[in-house]
């Protein structure tokens, strides 16, 4: 009997699952579809490693329950919210269209669909950047963390550290991008942007203050009632931020809303996998730059999709320097831990 932490236990769903749909794509749509597919999942894998993460570093906190519902009712919410519903829903408010119109037009004119949501892409990446940034800098700021990779970005920020200093540096930028005399829509970035930073605002310091509520009364643990609730939408917010971009960009690889949907709704399977796995086998404690190296190409990706708003940017970029910087921070890890045995051991 395989124990709770063995890859085959953890990954045996994602595996079946993926070669089930693949199969079906295969003998419905062909073997280009096929391929297409596949390019989907991996992009999605690749470009949302951080996301594993974040995640397992949030679902280490929370109780078995709230673990349990982050990979049945979340996936659910990933996949078939996030990955095909919601797009829908952001056409439908972004081109006053009815969703009877918005879903026949991904499903027989996906062209159409394509040119509706890429006209939405101004206020998703003013909300994806904005929230993403505000991950970044928070985590950046916290004078409370102990370790430090890079010392001469990280030790500066945490000495000028205050509790409000992330959100008047992400509302700053916020302004600034706004008032760039080249924004071509500076409404609704200032307005999607605002709600990326009062969404981060809330939904965190809502969790904080369950989860010292918590503490009051039963002691320190893993998150349960209220405060796992939290963490649990944080996590579904934070998904959101990072499948909006890669929903647009899916249409450079293909316009078949199905092929999307499957492709990158797999690929949000695998990363669910991948953090419980990177939970049930501390990984985060194993490698210790490896938040830190998540939390630098948070960082990035933000400042691509805010940049994003003023030019075409290719995700592939986000992506490569996603892999470089999280692959540093494992050798990073890797090194650090074999100094440490040296130094026990000398």
């Amino acid at each position: 009997m395989l124990n709770s932490q063995h890859p085959l236990r953890i990954f045996f769903v994602s595996g079946l699952v993926t070669l089930g749909s693949l199969l079906a794509v295969w003998y419905y749509l062909g073997p280009a579809a096929l391929f297409v597919a596949t390019v989907l999942i991996l992009i999605e894998v690749t470009f949302s490693f951080e996301n594993a993460i974040i995640n397992a570093k949030v679902l280490s906190g929370v109780s078995e329950f709230w673990r349990k519902m982050f990979i049945t009712v979340g996936i659910l919410i990933a996949v078939v919210g996030m990955r095909a519903i919601f797009p829908i829903v952001i056409v439908m408010i972004t081109a006053g269209l009815p969703a009877a119109e918005v879903a026949n037009l991904a499903l027989n004119d996906p062209d159409a669909y394509a040119d509706k949501l890429h006209d939405a892409h101004i206020p998703i990446a003013a909300f994806g950047g904005m929230f993403l940034l505000m991950l970044c800098l928070h985590f950046f700021f916290d004078s409370s963390r102990k370790i430090r990779w890079i010392n001469v970005i990280e030790k500066p920020m945490q000495n000028m550290s205050q509790w409000w200093l992330y959100t008047a540096v992400s509302v700053a930028i916020l302004a600034c991008i706004t008032m760039l005399p080249f924004n071509p829509d500076p409404s609704r970035t200032l307005l999607a942007g605002l709600v990326g930073i009062f969404t981060y605002v809330a939904i965190h310091g809502l969790a904080e203050a369950f989860t010292r509520q918590q503490q009051r009364t039963a002691g320190k643990g893993l998150k349960t009632g209220m405060a796992g609730f939290m963490a649990f939408l944080y996590l579904e917010v934070l998904d959101a931020s990072f499948s909006f971009d890669g929903v647009i960009g899916a249409f450079a690889v293909t316009k078949d809303v199905v092929l999307i949907a499957i492709g990158l709704g797999i690929g949000a399977l695998w990363v669910r996998s991948l953090t419980i796995f990177m939970v049930r086998r501390n990984v985060l404690h194993a490698y210790r730059y490896l938040e830190h190296g998540a939390h630098y190409t948070i960082g990035v990706l933000a400042v691509v999709l805010l940049l994003g708003i003023f030019f075409n940017i290719p995700e592939v970029f986000a992506g490569i320097a996603g892999i470089a910087i999280v692959s540093s921070s494992i050798v990073s890890s890797v090194l650090a831990n074999r100094q440490r045995r040296r130094q026990k051991h000398a």
